[in-house]
């Protein structure tokens, strides 16, 4: 993961054009900050040995990327897990008509399941391997994981991952962390549904293992949430909220500049996005062939 350099830009104090009885102060940029609940922290490693947790930028932060108790019109019980892997959010469902909301990447294979299961196993800091038949049928792309990757800031799975199972079989469908924080609110190449450490590491403090998850189809999240628009950074926002001259062209592949006279909230630090149309279905549709070596976590034996 490559991240670029945050560049410092000086605020400018312009005079006013027009004759004035006093000067006005020139107005002061102040920097971006970082909430409490996303700034650097410590943790206990899988080794039991103090482990370094990066601060998220706050260029990562959108309004959609940030952990917000929001109202909720879903019928689901209070404490169940709703993961929408279209509208790239996940709701922890709350008394009272709200949720609390985060961001979420999705990664290929959070599209390969929708419906109910139960977290049967929550880990923090997990190890990874490949399966044995992901090893046997692939060996020149997984051969190197063979032995395992041990938990810690290396491991694709990032600080926690809870594991969702249906009865006593495991679905292969992961909630957990992430290495890369610019990918938050994006479709991946790898994973399942990522979250912010420090966001996951929130929700595995709040949910016992046997809680219920909903994974919404797609049909599920229209319903729900309403068409969506992917914007030129990659992130997704209600169709209805996206400027036109900001959603990306279904032909081309390319973002239409904007118009004179708009801001357009870049990301300094997102690594390059593919971005597919301006609808959001399937993001994967026409790359069915690439297989990640995160695909299908499963614990280190």
């Amino acid at each position: 993961m490559r991240l670029a350099s945050l560049l410092a830009a000086a605020a400018l104090g312009l005079a006013a054009c027009g004759p004035s009885q006093e000067t006005a102060a020139p107005a002061v940029q102040q920097p971006a900050t970082v909430p409490d609940e996303y700034k650097a922290r410590t943790d206990t490693g899988p080794d039991g040995n103090p482990i370094q947790i990066a601060a998220v930028r706050a260029a990562y932060l959108t309004d959609r990327n940030r952990r917000q108790l929001v109202p909720y019109n879903g019928t689901e019980t209070p404490g169940t897990i709703v993961v929408d892997p279209y509208a790239r959010v996940l709701y922890h469902v709350q008394d009272g008509g709200q949720a609390m909301r985060y961001g979420v990447a999705v990664g290929r294979a959070g599209k390969g399941f929708e419906g109910s299961a139960t977290i049967a196993r929550k880990a923090s800091w997990p190890s990874w391997r490949p399966t044995d038949n992901m090893l046997r049928t692939e060996p020149e792309l997984y051969s190197q994981f063979a032995g395992g990757l041990p938990g810690g800031m290396q491991n694709p799975l990032g600080s926690r991952a809870l594991y969702l199972y249906q009865g006593s079989v495991d679905t292969y469908y992961r909630i957990h962390g992430t290495l890369d924080p610019s990918s938050i609110g994006k479709a991946t190449s790898a994973g399942c549904i990522r979250m912010f450490n420090q966001d996951v590491m929130d929700l595995f403090e709040q949910i016992p293992t046997g809680t219920k998850v909903i994974v919404r189809s797609e049909a599920d999240s229209l319903r729900m949430e309403g068409p969506m628009a992917e914007t030129p950074e990659g992130y997704v926002q209600p169709a209805a909220q996206v400027q036109p001259d900001l959603q990306t062209s279904a032909v081309s592949g390319a973002a239409t500049a904007p118009a004179a006279g708009s801001v357009t909230a870049a990301d300094p630090y997102a690594s390059t996005a593919t971005v597919q149309t301006a609808m959001v279905t399937d993001p994967y549709a026409d790359d069915a062939a690439f297989v990640s070596p995160v695909e299908s976590a499963v614990p280190g034996q």
